[in-house]
């Protein structure tokens, strides 16, 4: 090994100096570095980490710190000029809820708590942890002693494998690090990622984390040590993922979209991809796909695309992923925020890779699956304006401009209606929203901010009768709400429910509309169904948000 033959020659320059220079201090000084780096060396040469002697907390016995001072000086220096000129950040983010970085110093801190990385997986053998680190309250902290460029054992990778597993299970943010963040650290992150899904393609687990962290590379025995494990990982065999795509959904993004996500997720999974078709929906290729034994199936595609395989995966234990290529991607903005209009596909992906998921409520509204809301009034009347030569030439924009359309026309509708047991109501209104989840951008839903996915309740929205100026001031209203979370009910109204019952007072026919799918019939009754579906949800914060 080169670094034990280095360290090897670098003890007998020293013992040579002491033995040499006349100087008794200069002596002692060179004798302590020879001493020093031979037992560095003899580490290198047998592959015994513990010769520092790292305790679990992550500090060095005193007796260490003396003997290996003059090594430790050195390799301090080393990281602290590397870390000066290095081109990455010391730690950077992965993939949703893991991290990967240098070794940790004080200036560091901030930014593992803005991030809010609870988890700390340190694999130097050489260095102690900072006693701040170490002394949080809310830290979870393991070292595996690993030295540089050298692999872990089989058996310390297996341990740090099922503890990142456990952090994870239990949604905290995780970071590795090793001296710098290119080898040991990297070593570890890949090794995890494969296990997720017991993939059995090393190089592109590193490639994978070489897209964020492009200093990341792996010497061929940490490669080979990858190798290794990723063949021999103990895990039930693979199970097929179905990946069902929309072809025509957000214009035909899905041709421009295939080849990185096929990229990014086929060393991870068993993909098999399917696509939707005139003649075989999305629901009937969900059926196709329980019946496969798949525990994820995937939908690419809008909302609608979403919704059809969501209603085939409701109340099971089968986890949906997915890929927003839709025109809006309202379910997606309502799980991951802002997120998903940052690199929506490649992030969805990185989701996805992660393996966790998250309980949601869904909602059956006349027994059509409801994930978003059911609308009637501005809602029904945007969507309808909205058609698909209107989404094709302005995207989102159709939707503003039919909500546009249905505020200046201020159609008002008399409408009774029933909140779970109690008596029915009477409500004049231009619009009513029954919301389980809805982004910010979906302003009639936002009577008292964004509603909660995890809560078991139904949110209700309406808006009080009146003129264009009184509409209009409605509107701006919601949208504070949304933002703010505090509802002044001068223009608007918000209750929640379990089960909402509506009817139009003259009798006549209600038209309405459910997650962006217009229907018609005499009255609407729509039930929340909690936590009956599972959806890839990984971060901590997305876990926040959603509960």
């Amino acid at each position: 090994m080169i670094q034990a033959s280095v360290y090897t020659l670098l003890a007998l320059l020293s013992a040579t100096a002491s033995w040499l220079i006349p100087s008794l201090l200069l002596k002692l000084l060179f004798a302590w570095t020879a001493l020093s780096l031979a037992v560095v060396s003899s580490a290198y040469w047998f592959n015994t980490a513990t010769i520092f002697r790292k305790r679990h907390d992550g500090s060095l016995p005193w007796f260490s710190c003396w003997l290996f001072i003059p090594f430790l000086l050195g390799a301090g220096l080393y990281n602290k000029l590397a870390r000066r000129f290095d081109t990455v950040p010391s730690i950077q983010q992965v993939s949703q809820g893991l991290y990967l970085g240098a070794r940790l110093t004080a200036t560091d801190m901030d930014r593992l708590q803005h991030q809010r990385i609870t988890a700390v997986l340190d694999v130097t053998a050489e260095f102690a942890a900072l006693d701040q680190l170490t002394q949080l309250p809310d830290m979870y902290y393991l070292n595996i002693p690993v030295l540089d460029h050298a692999s872990p054992t089989t058996k310390q990778l297996k341990q740090a494998v099922e503890w990142l597993q456990k952090q994870r299970a239990a949604g905290r943010k995780v970071l590795v690090h090793c001296a710098l963040g290119r080898g040991r650290s990297v070593l570890v992150l890949a090794a995890f990622l494969l296990s997720r899904h017991n993939s059995r393609n090393a190089e592109q687990a590193v490639a994978l984390i070489k897209q964020i962290r492009h200093t990341a590379r792996l010497n061929k025995r940490q490669l080979s040590t990858l190798r290794q494990f990723a063949n021999n990982f103990e895990n039930q065999p693979p199970k097929p993922v179905w990946l069902i795509a929309n072809p025509v959904s957000g214009g035909g993004k899905w041709a421009a979209a295939e080849s990185e996500i096929v990229s990014l997720l086929s060393p991870f999974l068993q993909l098999s991809i399917h696509t939707t078709s005139k003649d075989c929906t999305a629901e009937a290729l969900a059926q196709q796909a329980l019946q496969a034994g798949c525990q994820l199936v995937i939908a690419c595609g809008g909302d609608g695309t979403v919704t059809q395989v969501a209603s085939v995966l409701t109340g099971s234990n089968v986890r949906l992923g997915i890929i927003p290529l839709g025109t809006t991607n309202a379910l997606s903005h309502a799980l991951w925020g802002l997120k998903a209009k940052l690199l929506p596909v490649h992030s969805a992906c990185l989701n996805i890779i992660d393996g966790q998921s998250r309980a949601i409520d869904t909602a059956r509204c006349n027994n059509k699956l409801m994930l978003l809301l059911a609308g009637v009034g501005f809602e029904q009347q945007m969507i309808a304006a909205a058609d698909r030569d209107s989404k094709n030439q302005l995207g989102q924009l159709a939707y503003l401009n039919g909500l546009w359309q249905a505020v200046q026309a201020n159609h008002i509708q008399t409408l009774l209606v029933q909140f779970d047991q109690q008596d029915e109501q009477l409500l004049n209104t231009g619009s009513l929203v029954v919301a389980n989840a809805a982004p910010l951008t979906t302003v009639l839903a936002q009577g008292r901010g964004a509603p909660n996915l995890a809560d078991g309740m139904l949110d209700v929205t309406w808006l009080t009768s009146g003129s264009n100026d009184n509409s209009l001031l409605s509107l701006t209203e919601l949208a504070l709400a949304g933002l703010t979370g505090v509802s002044l009910n001068a223009a608007s109204q918000h209750c929640q429910a379990r089960r909402i019952q509506i009817r139009r007072k003259d009798q006549q026919a209600l038209h309405y509309v459910i997650d962006g799918e217009l229907y018609s019939d005499s009255r609407l009754d729509i039930t929340i169904a909690p936590a009956s579906l599972n959806v890839m949800l990984a971060d901590v914060e997305e876990k926040e948000h959603v509960a």
